[in-house]
């Protein structure tokens, strides 16, 4: 899971106001340095996870101990220059990605929470760096990109979690040439995980994906995607998402967002045993998981309840295919709800504070509860999770764009439906700073 959850909601919202403009981007290009970009985006970060006196079972391998708690704060950089395009029928560019994390804190008894890759002797590592480029081809308003990229398709979407995202190598197109339709398709080979630094980290053979995002009106879109994991499952995503203005400072918004997955090939599943390293093993699955949730927005107020429901056989499966292809509403902070034949309902408030005079300043709160989670250790399994957050994004002045972001997270289960471990206090502190420097 991730903690920048994809929000179909807001996708929607743009793609119906938007319309997908018919207009040529290719005979609107300036040349390839004069649209060009490059941008700086710095992440520090704070990760403590306490286990409550009830440690994961074999977490601490190194020292052949369980551990209570994992603590550890780095400091990651992300850096992206996007070319624009060569001018003519078709446009030829490039997009360049480095990618740099330091550790700033951490120790042997605490490292573990997936920030940095770790070491034989059981420490993390003081730095690591990734980065790639690609090649990129436009013609009229389709784009053809071959290397490292990043993806947000709900059916192969890397996560951005951690100091630094995934990072997947593959071909993608891209294609807005009918108003209001946005296609999209790709075929990757191969992703870089967040905290490593080689290629096969996430253990993709490969993953074709096709679909796109039809806005049926200014208020109603839908999409339709499917995806092919080689020797783990097959993919069908499905969304449909409505939006309304009740009056000038009242909407309310359904979106409702179904996966129907079956193992393929070998049938291969990620078990994620220590948190740290992905373990290959054969499961089973063939089910289809399913969540609806409303929206109502009253001014600074946002009053949103959800329910999910997973059927069939096996648990959502996601992962491999990025850790951000779980597009569903009870995927939260800390657990996703979506083992098998469990059923979850979220309650949610969110507050815009620049209502009331402090433009950047929301909090948000949720309680999610699931049961009838059948695993290896129930079949009838139980868990909440309560999540907080506040967040400050800076308006103006040097700093501008600086968001700091406070998020809390409390787990409990008694059954161990994730990962065996009944509970987890979780805090992050995140600090954002973005600069364009083209």
């Amino acid at each position: 899971m991730r903690v920048m959850k994809w929000s179909m909601i807001a996708l929607a919202v743009s793609a119906g106001t938007s319309q997908f403009a018919m207009a040529s981007a290719q005979d609107d290009s300036k040349g390839f340095v004069e649209d060009s970009t490059f941008s700086i985006n710095t992440r520090a970060l704070y990760f403590s996870r306490d286990f409550r006196n009830e440690p994961l079972a074999g977490y601490d391998k190194v020292n052949n101990k369980n551990k209570s708690r994992a603590e550890e704060t780095g400091l990651g950089f992300n850096a992206l220059y996007e070319s624009g395009f060569t001018q003519g029928t078709v446009g030829v560019g490039v997009d360049v990605i480095g990618l740099m994390g330091l550790k700033l804190d951490s120790g042997k008894g605490r490292a573990g929470t997936g920030l940095f890759p770790g070491g034989s002797d059981g420490r993390s590592q003081d730095e690591y760096s990734k980065g790639g480029g690609a090649v990129k081809f436009r013609f009229s308003n389709t784009v053809l990109k071959v290397g490292d990229q990043y993806t947000t398709a709900p059916v192969f979407a890397s996560d951005d979690s951690r100091l630094l995202p995934e990072l997947p190598q593959g071909i993608s197109i891209t294609s807005t040439e009918i108003k209001g339709l946005k296609l999209e398709g790709g075929h990757f080979t191969s992703s870089v995980a967040q905290n490593q630094t080689f290629h096969d980290s996430l253990g993709l053979k490969k993953t074709d994906f096709v679909g796109g995002v039809y806005a049926f009106t200014p208020e109603v879109t839908g999409s339709l995607y499917y995806a092919k994991t080689e020797d783990y499952f097959r993919k069908y995503y499905s969304n449909l998402n409505w939006t309304h203005a009740l009056s000038d400072n009242q909407s309310f918004a359904l979106d409702f967002n179904i996966y129907d997955t079956k193992s393929e090939g070998e049938g291969l599943q990620r078990a994620y045993k220590d948190r740290l390293l992905p373990l290959a093993q054969q499961t089973k699955l063939d089910n289809r998981a399913f969540s609806l949730q409303g929206a109502y927005t009253v001014g600074a107020h946002t009053f949103t309840l959800a329910a999910q429901k997973v059927t069939g056989d096996g648990d959502y499966g996601y992962g491999v295919d990025g850790g951000g292809s779980v597009f569903l509403a009870n995927s939260v902070a800390r657990s996703d709800f979506n083992a098998e034949g469990e059923k979850s309902y979220q309650a949610r408030y969110d507050l815009n504070m620049a209502t009331f005079g402090i433009p950047g300043l929301s909090f948000m709160t949720r309680y999610v509860t699931g049961s009838g989670a059948n695993t290896a250790a129930t079949s009838n399994g139980k868990e909440w999770e309560r999540d907080i957050e506040a967040k400050y994004v800076v308006q103006s002045g040097p700093a501008k764009n600086l968001s700091l972001r406070l998020r809390q997270a409390t787990y409990r289960s008694g059954d161990g439906v994730y990962y065996g471990s009944p509970s987890i206090d979780e805090l992050r502190l995140i600090a954002n700073y973005p600069l364009n420097i083209l």
